[in-house]
């Protein structure tokens, strides 16, 4: 299925409600197959609000067949307020109850490098693999200002041809470690969406989509999956440049 989408809304809220909606007719229709579901979900604050409404409006029965990863991780234990997977914890899994063994995190608080290695080895055990990559239904993202997405920096662009199926990035201005799925994991995956919401990411969103500026030194702009399915779920903020 070749599918590329552009979805505006008025704000985050609407955007959120939107994706929420997709995403519960995806695990209806999935469920239905009657198959394991694999999703990597994304990190950073736009996804937050998609997490809380999804606690809200969906069932645990519902998901009982999707098995869920992240696509990167900050290098912090689950207790500080920047862990990708201390925050989905408290706003999505812990309400839901979601069974631990479906549940499969990057350790932030592990030694970097050992832990790209193992949960690459992970995704590459527990995944359907193609062409050396782990592939997963749906890949959720996020993007940066300055044009990263997963935590692959523009400074570190050559991590996204990576053979590896996860690396160690460094924050460009903090320094801080992160371990990252890489771009052949992304482009692998039947499905791909990015949640882009505030007026700060227009620049970048305009870029990318216009094909103008520094677009070809953004991460995100190499987004495009084999299966030609990908989705941008914006909030008019991120397109104020239209």
């Amino acid at each position: 299925m070749h599918r590329r989408r552009h979805y505006i809304y008025p704000d985050l809220d609407t955007m959120a409600a939107a994706f929420v909606c997709d995403v519960t007719r995806f695990l209806h229709e999935s469920s239905n197959e009657d198959k394991t579901v694999n999703i990597a979900l994304s990190g950073g604050s736009t996804p937050q609000s998609v997490f809380q409404q999804l606690a809200r409006v969906n069932l645990l029965e519902e998901w009982e067949h999707v098995h869920l990863y992240w696509g990167d991780e900050r290098c912090v234990s689950i207790v500080n307020p920047e862990s990708n997977y201390g925050n989905t914890k408290d706003l999505f899994l812990d309400p839901l109850a979601y069974p631990e063994e479906r549940v499969h995190r990057i350790i932030g608080e592990a030694d970097p490098e050992e832990e790209a290695e193992r949960y690459g080895q992970l995704l590459l055990d527990q995944l359907p693999v193609r062409n050396g990559y782990p592939v997963f239904d749906w890949i959720w993202l996020g993007l940066g200002e300055d044009g990263h997405t997963a935590s692959i920096f523009p400074d570190q662009i050559g991590q996204w041809t990576s053979k590896k199926p996860c690396v160690v990035a460094k924050h460009p201005q903090t320094g801080q470690k992160r371990v990252s799925i890489t771009g052949g994991v992304i482009n692998a995956a039947h499905r791909v969406a990015f949640l882009v919401a505030g007026k700060s990411k227009s620049r970048v969103v305009n870029e990318i989509v216009m094909k103008e500026g520094d677009y070809l030194d953004y991460p995100a702009f190499y987004v495009a999956p084999h299966s030609g399915y990908i989705e941008w779920y914006l909030d008019m903020e991120a397109t104020s440049w239209m």
